[in-house]
């Protein structure tokens, strides 16, 4: 059991570090080059996307760290 949360732990970690390096460094720049008023708000939505899903992946990390620090008993 420990092996199969090892291993999806490790698979998340990954995959989030491979999208946020190809965000950062290929996709959004290439957006911003771009300079349509359409690329230009989809590396906008993009990056608060990717800022959502890091506070959220945080706020997760936090409460299965500390379950009893959101309040419960």
């Amino acid at each position: 059991m420990f092996a199969i949360k090892l291993t999806l732990i490790l698979l998340g970690a990954l995959l989030y570090l491979v999208a946020t390096g190809s965000w950062f460094i290929w996709i959004g720049p290439d957006l911003v080059g771009t300079g349509t008023t359409e690329s230009l708000l989809y590396a906008f939505a993009g990056t608060c996307a990717l800022l959502l899903i890091t506070f959220g992946l945080a706020i997760h990390i936090i409460k299965t760290a500390r379950p009893t620090a959101a309040g419960g008993r």
